[in-house]
Protein backbone atom coordinates (compact mmCIF):
# COMPACT_ATOMS: atom_id res chain seq x y z
CA UNK A 1 0.00 0.00 0.00
CA UNK A 2 2.86 2.39 0.78
CA UNK A 3 4.49 1.52 -2.54
CA UNK A 4 1.16 2.29 -4.21
CA UNK A 5 1.15 5.74 -2.57
CA UNK A 6 4.20 6.66 -4.65
CA UNK A 7 3.12 5.13 -7.95
CA UNK A 8 2.23 7.92 -10.37
CA UNK A 9 -0.57 7.42 -12.89
CA UNK A 10 1.94 7.61 -15.75
CA UNK A 11 3.28 4.15 -14.83
CA UNK A 12 -0.01 2.62 -13.65
CA UNK A 13 -1.39 -0.55 -15.16
CA UNK A 14 -4.99 -1.62 -15.46
CA UNK A 15 -5.86 -4.21 -12.83
CA UNK A 16 -9.60 -4.70 -13.32
CA UNK A 17 -12.32 -3.10 -15.45
CA UNK A 18 -10.57 0.21 -16.08
CA UNK A 19 -9.22 0.56 -12.53
CA UNK A 20 -5.51 1.39 -12.61
CA UNK A 21 -3.01 0.78 -9.80
CA UNK A 22 -1.88 4.38 -9.29
CA UNK A 23 -1.89 6.54 -6.17
CA UNK A 24 -4.97 8.56 -7.19
CA UNK A 25 -7.45 6.76 -4.90
CA UNK A 26 -5.09 7.07 -1.92
CA UNK A 27 -4.59 10.74 -2.81
CA UNK A 28 -8.37 11.29 -2.64
CA UNK A 29 -8.51 9.67 0.79
CA UNK A 30 -5.43 11.44 2.12
CA UNK A 31 -6.78 14.82 1.02
CA UNK A 32 -9.91 14.29 3.13
CA UNK A 33 -7.97 13.07 6.18
CA UNK A 34 -5.44 15.91 5.94
CA UNK A 35 -8.23 18.49 5.64
CA UNK A 36 -9.95 17.08 8.73
CA UNK A 37 -6.80 17.02 10.85
CA UNK A 38 -5.85 20.55 9.82
CA UNK A 39 -9.35 21.89 10.53
CA UNK A 40 -9.16 20.46 14.06
CA UNK A 41 -5.57 21.69 14.58
CA UNK A 42 -6.34 25.25 13.45
CA UNK A 43 -9.61 25.41 15.40
CA UNK A 44 -7.73 24.62 18.62
CA UNK A 45 -4.65 26.74 17.87
CA UNK A 46 -6.64 29.89 17.04
CA UNK A 47 -9.61 29.96 19.50
CA UNK A 48 -10.52 33.59 18.72
CA UNK A 49 -10.17 33.59 14.92
CA UNK A 50 -13.22 33.53 12.66
CA UNK A 51 -14.18 30.99 10.02
CA UNK A 52 -12.71 33.05 7.20
CA UNK A 53 -9.24 33.09 8.79
CA UNK A 54 -9.35 29.36 9.56
CA UNK A 55 -10.41 28.58 6.00
CA UNK A 56 -7.61 30.69 4.56
CA UNK A 57 -5.01 29.05 6.80
CA UNK A 58 -6.18 25.58 5.85
CA UNK A 59 -6.13 26.59 2.18
CA UNK A 60 -2.53 27.79 2.53
CA UNK A 61 -1.50 24.51 4.12
CA UNK A 62 -3.21 22.16 1.66
CA UNK A 63 -2.46 24.22 -1.45
CA UNK A 64 -0.75 22.21 -4.16
CA UNK A 65 2.27 24.55 -4.15
CA UNK A 66 2.76 24.14 -0.40
CA UNK A 67 2.31 20.36 -0.44
CA UNK A 68 4.75 20.08 -3.35
CA UNK A 69 7.42 21.87 -1.29
CA UNK A 70 6.56 19.88 1.85
CA UNK A 71 6.94 16.61 -0.04
CA UNK A 72 10.39 17.70 -1.20
CA UNK A 73 11.44 18.80 2.31
CA UNK A 74 10.54 15.35 3.61
CA UNK A 75 12.29 13.60 0.73
CA UNK A 76 9.09 11.92 -0.45
CA UNK A 77 9.69 13.16 -4.01
CA UNK A 78 12.64 10.75 -4.26
CA UNK A 79 10.31 7.78 -3.71
CA UNK A 80 7.89 8.53 -6.55
CA UNK A 81 7.81 6.07 -9.43
CA UNK A 82 6.96 8.06 -12.55
CA UNK A 83 7.45 7.86 -16.29
CA UNK A 84 10.39 10.10 -17.12
CA UNK A 85 10.79 10.65 -20.84
CA UNK A 86 11.78 14.31 -20.58
CA UNK A 87 8.58 15.56 -22.21
CA UNK A 88 6.03 15.28 -19.42
CA UNK A 89 5.93 17.73 -16.54
CA UNK A 90 3.61 16.77 -13.68
CA UNK A 91 3.32 19.91 -11.57
CA UNK A 92 1.23 18.40 -8.77
CA UNK A 93 3.06 15.06 -8.60
CA UNK A 94 4.90 15.67 -5.31
CA UNK A 95 1.89 17.05 -3.45
CA UNK A 96 -0.30 14.25 -4.79
CA UNK A 97 2.15 11.68 -3.46
CA UNK A 98 2.18 13.38 -0.05
CA UNK A 99 -1.61 13.13 0.19
CA UNK A 100 -1.50 9.51 -1.00
CA UNK A 101 1.07 8.79 1.71
CA UNK A 102 -1.30 10.23 4.33
CA UNK A 103 -4.06 8.03 2.90
CA UNK A 104 -1.85 4.96 3.22
CA UNK A 105 -1.02 5.74 6.87
CA UNK A 106 -4.74 6.17 7.59
CA UNK A 107 -5.63 2.79 6.08
CA UNK A 108 -2.72 1.10 7.82
CA UNK A 109 -2.91 2.66 11.30
CA UNK A 110 -6.23 4.48 11.58
CA UNK A 111 -7.22 8.10 12.16
CA UNK A 112 -5.68 8.69 15.60
CA UNK A 113 -2.20 7.53 14.61
CA UNK A 114 -2.41 9.47 11.32
CA UNK A 115 -3.36 12.59 13.24
CA UNK A 116 -0.38 12.16 15.57
CA UNK A 117 1.97 11.66 12.61
CA UNK A 118 0.70 14.86 10.94
CA UNK A 119 0.93 16.91 14.14
CA UNK A 120 4.06 15.47 15.78
CA UNK A 121 6.15 14.33 12.83
CA UNK A 122 5.20 16.67 10.02
CA UNK A 123 3.91 19.99 11.36
CA UNK A 124 6.35 20.00 14.30
CA UNK A 125 9.47 19.47 12.17
CA UNK A 126 8.62 20.71 8.70
CA UNK A 127 6.06 23.52 9.02
CA UNK A 128 6.54 27.08 10.26
CA UNK A 129 2.98 27.99 11.23
CA UNK A 130 3.87 31.63 11.94
CA UNK A 131 5.46 31.99 8.50
CA UNK A 132 2.45 30.33 6.91
CA UNK A 133 0.13 32.71 8.78
CA UNK A 134 2.11 35.75 7.60
CA UNK A 135 2.15 34.60 4.00
CA UNK A 136 -0.21 36.70 1.94
CA UNK A 137 -2.30 35.01 -0.72
CA UNK A 138 -3.82 37.46 -3.16
CA UNK A 139 -6.52 35.26 -4.64
CA UNK A 140 -7.94 38.13 -6.65
CA UNK A 141 -4.66 38.49 -8.55
CA UNK A 142 -4.33 34.71 -8.95
CA UNK A 143 -7.89 34.48 -10.28
CA UNK A 144 -7.27 37.35 -12.67
CA UNK A 145 -4.13 35.64 -13.98
CA UNK A 146 -6.10 32.45 -14.49
CA UNK A 147 -8.88 34.28 -16.33
CA UNK A 148 -6.40 36.08 -18.59
CA UNK A 149 -4.62 32.82 -19.35
CA UNK A 150 -7.92 31.23 -20.40
CA UNK A 151 -8.95 34.43 -22.24
CA UNK A 152 -12.09 34.80 -20.16
CA UNK A 153 -13.62 37.87 -18.50
CA UNK A 154 -13.54 38.22 -14.72
CA UNK A 155 -16.06 40.44 -12.93
CA UNK A 156 -16.99 41.05 -9.30
CA UNK A 157 -20.68 41.72 -8.67
CA UNK A 158 -22.24 43.05 -5.47
CA UNK A 159 -24.98 40.49 -4.87
CA UNK A 160 -26.18 41.78 -1.50
CA UNK A 161 -25.60 44.38 1.22
CA UNK A 162 -26.36 43.31 4.79
CA UNK A 163 -26.87 45.57 7.80
CA UNK A 164 -26.22 49.27 8.21
CA UNK A 165 -23.50 51.57 9.50
CA UNK A 166 -20.47 49.85 11.07
CA UNK A 167 -22.17 46.44 10.88
CA UNK A 168 -22.73 46.66 7.13
CA UNK A 169 -21.35 43.74 5.13
CA UNK A 170 -21.11 43.05 1.41
CA UNK A 171 -21.74 39.81 -0.42
CA UNK A 172 -19.71 39.67 -3.64
CA UNK A 173 -19.88 37.16 -6.47
CA UNK A 174 -16.85 36.36 -8.64
CA UNK A 175 -18.08 35.77 -12.18
CA UNK A 176 -16.16 34.48 -15.18
CA UNK A 177 -17.90 35.05 -18.50
CA UNK A 178 -21.08 35.78 -16.55
CA UNK A 179 -21.04 32.52 -14.57
CA UNK A 180 -20.81 32.83 -10.79
CA UNK A 181 -18.02 30.59 -9.48
CA UNK A 182 -17.81 31.75 -5.89
CA UNK A 183 -19.13 34.27 -3.40
CA UNK A 184 -17.66 35.95 -0.37
CA UNK A 185 -18.72 38.24 2.47
CA UNK A 186 -16.86 41.02 4.27
CA UNK A 187 -17.13 44.37 5.98
CA UNK A 188 -15.54 46.04 2.97
CA UNK A 189 -15.91 45.44 -0.75
CA UNK A 190 -12.19 44.64 -0.96
CA UNK A 191 -12.43 42.02 1.77
CA UNK A 192 -15.52 40.45 0.20
CA UNK A 193 -13.88 40.39 -3.24
CA UNK A 194 -10.85 38.56 -1.84
CA UNK A 195 -13.10 36.00 -0.18
CA UNK A 196 -15.11 35.49 -3.38
CA UNK A 197 -11.92 35.25 -5.43
CA UNK A 198 -10.51 32.64 -3.04
CA UNK A 199 -13.61 30.45 -3.28
CA UNK A 200 -13.72 30.77 -7.08
CA UNK A 201 -9.99 30.11 -7.50
CA UNK A 202 -9.99 27.04 -5.26
CA UNK A 203 -13.02 25.68 -7.10
CA UNK A 204 -11.40 26.17 -10.51
CA UNK A 205 -8.05 24.68 -9.50
CA UNK A 206 -9.76 21.69 -7.85
CA UNK A 207 -11.71 21.01 -11.04
CA UNK A 208 -8.54 21.17 -13.15
CA UNK A 209 -6.65 18.60 -11.10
Amino acid sequence: MYKLAFRHKSVAQEVVKGVRNSNERLEFLGDAVLGSVMADFLFRRYPTKDEGFLTQMRSKFVSRAHLNKLSQKMGLDKLIVVENDGNNVYRSMNGDAFEAFIGAIYLDRGYDITRKVILNRIIKYYIDIEELEAREVNYKSKLLELAQKEKTQLEFFIAQEKGKGYSKQYVIEARIDGVSLGSGQGFSIKEAEQSAAQNAYLKLTAESQ
